[in-house]
This record gives structure tokens, C-alpha cells and sequence, in this order.
């Protein structure tokens, strides 16, 4: 059984999309051993606790409130996700709508690699707010298309390897919250994809 750690901030869509995946056999013999969210109120904890996975809420508040490092709370959270596995490697890691740039001293802790999931093609729109300065640049004229990819982490964000991309069109008569939704419905299936296929399941 292939063991995938999870980490969201947010709602969970694309997480609710890797349950949905393992429960219909997309992703066969793969289990989600943990998933941890940064923030408190990040619904997709109640997904995860609806379908009895493990979890953990790590803040990074805390760490600047006492002035510590971000390399510090990245250690701390390697450590505390390792504690939570009883100290067994997981297979992967998968960014889910983490909003956190992580440094090498989480990174390196998991040989298995760490893949992340981006709004945005290779070398486009790296970085936050993806969606909206896509849709910025295709009012101005400067663009016609965005896309998705799925690539590893690396300490540099949004550069690492990529795994899977699939452009999505931005079409006259758009709203930033159309295309919204059909890159999430993009994002759903094509995360889907890398994780079977870095599996190799």
C-alpha cells in the first residue's frame, strides 16, 4: 500500500479529489496516512476527519510571534509529520493548496520527493495569485491561455520538474471566477494523473 502525506491550507477540493480517487481504484493500493493544514479553519480538515485520516493543524504563528525562523518551523514540521507516520518514510508528499513556501529543511527530509500542484503553465505565472494575473494579463491583451501543472518541489517555488501540465483557454466573456472554476476542475483530474503516474500505480 503506497502512503501519501497530504498538505492544504484550505478547503480540500483537491484532496477531496485524491479520496475520491483512492475510493473509486484511480488510485489503487494507495492510502492518504495524514494530512496537515496551517490553518485552523481550513475545511479540508473536516474531509480528511470525515473520511477518518489522521490530521494535524500546524500554525506558523507562533514561530514569528517568537521570533523564529521559517527554516525552523519547516524542521519542526518534518519532525512532527515523521512522529505522526511512527517514524515510516511516506511514499509521497503532495502540496495541495499549501500556502507556505517550504526550504530545504523540510524538503530533504522526505526522499520520496514532494509534488505541487500550480495554476499556471511552466515559467508563466509562478508564485501566488496565479489565477487573477492570469486573467489580468488576458484583459490587457497580453495573453489567451493559463494552464495547470503538477511539478516537484524544489527550494525555488514553482521551478521545480514538471510532472503533468494541460493549458486551460481563457475565452472572451470570462469572469475571473469562471475561469476559476475551470482550472479547479482542471486541477482536480490532472493531480489525479501525476500521483498514479509517480506511483506507478
Amino acid at each position: 500500500m503506497k502512503s501519501v502525506v497530504v498538505l492544504i491550507s484550505g478547503s480540500g477540493t483537491n484532496l477531496q479529489a485524491i479520496i475520491d480517487a483512492i475510493t473509486s481504484q484511480q488510485l489503487p493500493d494507495t492510502a492518504i496516512s495524514l494530512v496537515v493544514s496551517n490553518r485552523a479553519a481550513a475545511f479540508g480538515l473536516t474531509r480528511a476527519q470525515t473520511a477518518g485520516i489522521p490530521t494535524f493543524y500546524f500554525p506558523l504563528k507562533p514561530y514569528t510571534d517568537q521570533g523564529l525562523s521559517r527554516e525552523q518551523y519547516d524542521a519542526d514540521l518534518a519532525q512532527r509529520v515523521k512522529e505522526e507516520l511512527g517514524g515510516k518514510e511516506p511514499d509521497l508528499v503532495v502540496l495541495a493548496g499549501w500556502m507556505h513556501i517550504l526550504s530545504s529543511h523540510f524538503i530533504q527530509k522526505f526522499p520520496c520527493g514532494l509534488i505541487n500542484l500550480h495554476p499556471a503553465l511552466p515559467g508563466q505565472f509562478d508564485g501566488a495569485h496565479a489565477i487573477q494575473r492570469a486573467y489580468e494579463a488576458f484583459v490587457a491583451g497580453q495573453c489567451d491561455h493559463t494552464g495547470v501543472m503538477v511539478h516537484w518541489v524544489i527550494p525555488e517555488v514553482d521551478r521545480g520538474e514538471v510532472i503533468l501540465s494541460r493549458r486551460v483557454e481563457i475565452v472572451k466573456g470570462d469572469t475571473q471566477e469562471m475561469l476559476e472554476e475551470r482550472i479547479h476542475l482542471v486541477e482536480h483530474g490532472l493531480l489525479v494523473e501525476a500521483i498514479h503516474k509517480v506511483l506507478k500505480l
